[in-house]
């Protein structure tokens, strides 16, 4: 039957050769995909929280691939692998690890430098992998889990609430951190920061 799939705003079309990749081919509705993917994020969830990451082990390209294929291994094969294809946003294909290399010396540097709080930096940086788009999907919640991670290892600050919704539903707060992105992308990074502690 193969697996049919409405998007809501913001989200990453699936391209055809990329649903090839589900690992769990009784998966055919949007529903049962969410619901597979929910407990994979939930384990990938509870061991980040198991452990304690150093700055060193986070701020590495190998661990955010490792974070999306904690999230996603158990439903896609491609989980932890960076996108062979362009998308509806996201850098080039071909510049997926340059970018990277930048964002995380870009990271490095605010923290050696306490260049921003430690919100600012922990969401900056979530933003800007979102905007790379390393990933064929899940790029959004893997930013979240990364800035989560990331605040509560470096920072030793509490994980954030990003709005205490499931920012995968379409909903009012669903909009509202659009909104909060859609600002960040012109560096005004306040309405995303209160999200994030809302």
């Amino acid at each position: 039957m193969g697996l049919s799939l409405e998007y809501i705003e913001g989200q990453t079309p699936i391209d055809e050769d990329e649903k090839e990749g589900l690992l769990i081919k009784t998966i055919s509705t949007r529903g049962e995909l969410d619901e597979f993917e929910q407990a994979n994020i939930q384990d990938a969830v509870e061991w980040s929280i198991r452990r304690k990451f150093t700055k060193e082990q986070i701020l590495t390209e190998d661990f955010i691939l490792i974070v999306h294929k904690r999230m996603f291994g158990s439903v896609w094969e491609w989980a932890g692998k960076k996108r062979k294809t362009n998308k509806n946003i996201g850098v080039d294909k071909t510049h997926i690890t340059v970018e990277i290399r930048k964002l995380l010396d870009d990271c490095r540097f605010w923290i050696e430098n306490n260049t921003f709080q430690p919100d600012e930096i922990a969401i900056r940086f979530s933003h800007r992998l979102v905007k790379i788009h390393v990933f064929p999907n899940g790029n959004g919640r893997h930013s979240r889990l990364i800035a989560d991670i990331l605040i509560s290892n470096v920072f030793n600050r509490p994980v954030f609430t990003w709005g205490h919704s499931d920012l995968a539903k379409k909903s009012s707060v669903r909009t509202e951190y659009l909104n909060a992105i859609h600002k960040a992308d012109y560096d005004d990074y306040d309405a995303l920061i209160m999200f994030a502690r809302k």
